[in-house]
This record gives C-alpha cells, structure tokens and sequence, in this order.
C-alpha cells in the first residue's frame, strides 16, 4: 500500500490542477488515471510531422471570456491562435446553400425576429439563476419542471427559429431539446454570460485553440507530478483517519482526502464505503453525458479558401450541422471539422467507421464541393464509446434535477472532494470550468486540518 496526504483520480484538467495547487502547498499527491494518457476529454493527433501540425478530437477551444484556462496556459508556455474565420459563411435549408458574412444567417426578417426575442428573453431569464446554487432561483421549481423544448413550443412561433434554437443546444451541448430541464440550460447561459458568447467565433467560446493542441496542457501539467496511468478507481473507502482507494495495477493508496474528478455519471462505477449518501447517488443516476461522434477530413490544402470561404458553415437539417475550418496554423494540412450531435451521434454510433465517413463527407460536398469528398485522411471519436468518458461534451441534468439533487453536486462527503468541468461555477462544461474545479477542490483540502 502507497500513501500519500491526498490521492487525485482522474489525470484530465481538473484532476492535474487540483495536483499542482496542493502540490504547491506542499502536500504529497498521487494522481490515478484509468487511461494509458493523460488529457481527459482532451485528445490530440498529428496531421502532419511539425510540433503544431495537430488536431484535437476531443475539447480544443477557448473564449477570451475564460481567464483561468489563458492563465493556465500562459503559465505553461503554450499560446493560442485564432480560428480561421476570414471569409464567408455557408447556411444551408434543403438544398439550399447561401453565403453570407457577419453573424447571423440569411433567415426570414420575422423568424429572425423571433429568433432575437427568445435569445434575448433567456438571457434575462438566466440573469435569474444564483451560479452557487440554481436551485434557489425564484422560479426554479417552474424552469426546472419543463424541458427546454417545452420552453420552445410555448415561446418561439416561427419554425425556423426554433430549429436554430435546437441547432444551438446541439451545437453546445450534444443533446436534443427533450433532454435538458430549462433550469439546466440557463444555469449554462449563466455560467458562461450570455447566450451568444456560448455560440459565436469571435468574442466567444470558439475564438481560439492552442498551438500544439488541447492535450499538450494536461501534458505539461502532468511532468512534475506522481500521476499513475491504466490505474482505473475500483473501490473507495474511507473511514475516521483517512480514506484507502483501490485502483488496477496500482493496488491501495491511503490518502488522507480524495479528489473525484472525473464525469459524475461515472461515479455509479465505484464501490463506495460506507455507502454514498442518497442524494450524492440521485444525482450520479440522473446526470447523463451528451453524445457526439468529432469527424475530421484532412485535405492537402484548405481549398475552401480560394473561393472565399471561412470553412464555418451551418444547416438546418442532416445529421452533420456544423462545420469549422480546422487547420493546424500555418494552414496546412487543410481540415475540415463536423459533428454528429445528440440523436445523430446515437445513430451513428451504431454505424461502422465507414459509413459514418461517407455521412461526413456528402455533407462536407453539400458545402464545399465535390472536392470535399476525397480527402486524404478522414479521423472520428465517438467519445460514448469512451469508457471512461461515456460521452461529451458533460454532463447535464434533466427535469427535476437540479432542484432534487444539485445541492450534492459541490458538496463534499467526508474526506471525499468532488471536482470536474460538471462542477464548475464559472464556464461549467469548458476547460476553463475544469481547471477551476481543481483548483476549488483543492482549497477545500487546504482549509481542512486533515
């Protein structure tokens, strides 16, 4: 048996910023990953035989809003690039395909309208939602009864609207509007500012991505500290002294506090002594994972650019709805990015690899061209074939959720800490969410006497 002041399990962002705070505080930590790799949902791959020339297929970018990750990363010398959106965009409706520039697609000036009221309305509806506690919100009870479709039905008239309300909540949160109570989505609202700043390029969540790629900060992070890789977390006891975690290929570590940072639903997976308390273990069976399948075609250049196109494009309908240029920063190889999101990611994950390939790349040939059909390399990960992510990208709660069970999400039980991008107050579900986490639950360690 190994001991150490605090044992960590899960080595993604959370995890290794909770090890370097207490770390730096001077307390002994032993990090336990189930993974061969550190990273998390973070993920790189090459795409070409330069340190840059790589694509991330899990979570990769980053919003000028979210100040704990651009620290992190200034600290560890890694810098960021933007993401290429010079030139126009594409919106696609049936076999319609149109480019325009500025934010907004070329809709119907009264769906558009529409469109701008129910934005508008749920951003002042989340101003209403307390971060520490959504919960407590003066109408939680009435938001979290109803679904977020149920919210559209009643609340948004044009059907155009509608879908590209829809099409936002699979594009943030790799869910149908049936799955999240409403509650869950203004907290999210809330957690990030405001409704556009979860969808736009420049100015929001996906202004940036990091040169090298998202995984190489979990990588730095990881250097200096005693991280144990293909240890998965069987067991966790804990009793008056301290706690005993049981993990494959590492035996027991005896720690005087844990920190769980790793997605919520997976705490269903460990032997808890004594038993978890109910509200902890309502809350681990209600939390689900969103489902996405991240698809990449690599192409020699990106030739999207000669015609004048950003590589951002967006439909209404079809199971590939959003597209990204994703080229490394030099611009070459030349990458196109797409997601099956929510329902779609179900289906395809049910697909073989070559029938989903097909899928992406008639619709990357709906907007691009029939070049777009013949990459030089196709790349996907269906993160709920992850055992150890079951899906992406987090976790959300359904109707009832949050008002039944979201006092147990932060609170610790015991000796056990709870961490991970669900946790976060700030950017919940983003890495600057995760990082911050960490560093929350270390705190809580530090301010305890044991």
């Amino acid at each position: 048996m190994s001991e150490a002041d605090v044992a960590v399990v899960g080595a993604g962002l959370a995890g290794l910023a909770a090890a370097r705070r207490l770390t730096a505080a001077g307390r002994s930590v032993v990090v336990l990953e189930a993974r061969d790799r550190v990273g998390g949902r973070t993920l790189n791959e090459p795409v070409g035989p330069g340190p840059d020339q790589v694509v991330e297929l899990g979570a990769q970018w980053v919003g000028p809003t979210q100040h704990r990750l651009l620290a992190l990363a200034r600290e560890l010398g890694v810098a960021t690039y933007p993401t290429h959106a010079e030139g126009e965009y594409l919106f696609a409706t049936g076999e319609k395909v149109d480019r325009y520039r500025g934010t907004i697609p070329p809709m119907n000036p009264i769906a558009l309208a529409d469109l701008g009221q129910a934005m508008a309305r749920l951003n002042v509806m989340a101003r209403g939602v307390p971060l520490e506690a959504p919960w407590t919100a003066r109408r939680a009870a009435r938001w979290d009864a109803q679904t977020f479709e149920t919210w559209l039905r009643r609340n948004v008239r044009a059907p155009s609207a509608r879908a590209m309300l829809r099409l936002a909540l699979e594009a943030v949160w790799a869910i149908d509007a049936v799955e999240p109570s409403l509650l869950h989505v203004l907290f999210y609202i809330r957690s990030a500012g405001r409704l556009e700043t979860l969808l736009d390029t420049e100015g929001g969540a996906q202004q940036d991505r990091f040169v090298g790629g998202t995984q190489l900060l979990s990588q730095k992070l990881a250097e200096p500290l005693d991280v144990v890789l293909e240890a998965p977390v069987r067991a966790i006891a804990q009793d008056a002294d301290g706690v005993t975690v049981r993990a494959d290929g590492a035996g027991e570590v005896r720690a005087g506090r844990v920190i769980v940072a790793v997605p919520v639903p997976l705490g269903a997976a460990v032997a808890w002594t004594p038993a978890l308390p109910y509200d902890r273990v309502g809350l681990v069976q209600r939390m689900a994972m969103g489902s996405v399948v991240k698809c990449m075609a690599v192409y020699d250049e990106p030739f999207w650019r000669a015609d004048g196109l950003s590589g951002q494009a967006a439909a209404l309908d079809g199971p590939v709805k959003v597209v990204y240029d994703n080229s490394p920063p030099g611009g070459r190889p030349g990458v196109l990015l797409g997601f099956f999101e929510g329902r779609a990611a179900q289906a395809a994950m049910r697909m073989p690899v070559e029938d989903r390939r097909t899928t992406v790349l008639t619709a990357f040939a709906r907007f691009f061209g029939a070049r777009a059909r013949s990459p030089e390399r196709y790349l996907d990960r269906a993160w709920g074939d992850d055992e150890w992510s079951r899906g992406c990208y987090g976790a959300y709660l359904p109707p009832g959720g949050w008002t039944g069970f979201g006092p147990a999400l932060r609170r610790p039980v015991g000796r056990i800490h709870w961490a991970g991008a669900e946790t976060a107050v700030v950017w919940n579900g983003y890495m600057d969410g995760a990082v911050s986490s960490g560093e929350r639950a270390a705190g809580e360690v530090l301010a305890t006497a044991a």
